[in-house]
């Protein structure tokens, strides 16, 4: 079946954590978007979209084919001459203060410190919790040798599973853990586009670097959807030169 939506995730994917596309990445983005639909969708809020992808990106007509969703889909953004949101699935105050305070209990019994914390190392982004363990704003290469292969955010994972069993916990970027509500992730996001686009769940393809259990990629991956494990950046630049070289460019095909 043809695809008619590429769907990416940003951090770890389309870019280094926290850091915007290159001008390699964003051009091979805007050539995609002449020829099919594309989505991203990311642990990271609006702000971080902005700066990271949409700042890098050529503001033409080209963008109407693009939908963004921050915080693992439970924000939804479509281009119509400026980005309009379309839904947001915000904590009430009661499930953001049982987040909070169950994150701190994980986080004392799993013990693990750091020397230096960049920025702020919780993020309420209305809609998603976002534990970040060096903050924010921490160095890439920080956050790269702070936990590799995931073990120590398997760990706080699985303390905070037991203590907030009715909330999505996952794994994203290099260093964080996202929270959301119950049955909202990424796999959310994919159905939203899938209503709202019409484009069913089989004509899509997802590319990610977080498709392992426990990975904020992963619940894409159990939606069905054909998803490719990437390494970074330059594994995604790989398999967008391949999409590309495969479908048919759109304006031909009119």
């Amino acid at each position: 079946m043809v695809k008619r939506l590429i769907v990416f995730d940003l951090d770890g994917t389309l870019a280094e954590s926290k850091s915007a596309v290159d001008p390699e990445m964003a051009g091979l983005l805007h050539e995609l978007l002449g020829i099919v639909n594309v989505a991203i969708i990311s642990g990271g809020g609006w702000p971080q979209f902005e700066k990271q992808v949409v700042s890098k990106l050529p503001h033409d007509e080209r963008l109407t084919q693009l939908s963004l969703l921050p915080t693992c889909g439970t924000q939804f953004y479509q281009y119509s001459g400026d980005w309009k949101k379309l839904y947001e699935e915000d904590f009430n105050e009661k499930e953001r203060k049982q987040i909070l305070s169950s994150l701190h209990k994980a986080l004392a019994e799993a013990g693990y410190k750091v020397a230096r914390i960049w920025g702020e190392a919780i993020e309420d982004r209305g809609s998603q919790i976002t534990f970040s363990a060096l903050g924010q704003q921490a160095p890439l290469e920080e956050k790269n040798e702070w936990d590799p292969d995931y073990a120590k955010r398997k760990e706080i994972k699985a303390i905070l599973d037991t203590y907030i069993p009715e909330f999505s916990v996952r794994l994203g970027g290099s260093t964080s853990i996202d929270i959301t509500k119950p049955g909202i992730d990424k796999a959310y996001g994919i159905g939203k586009l899938r209503d709202l686009l019409h484009i069913s769940l089989k004509e899509m393809i997802y590319i990610g670097d977080a498709l392992f259990p426990g990975g904020n990629d992963y619940p894409v991956k159990e939606a069905g959807v054909d998803s490719i494990q990437v390494k970074g950046p330059d594994d995604t630049k790989q398999v967008v030169r391949t999409i590309i070289a495969c479908l048919p460019d759109r304006d031909r095909a009119a």
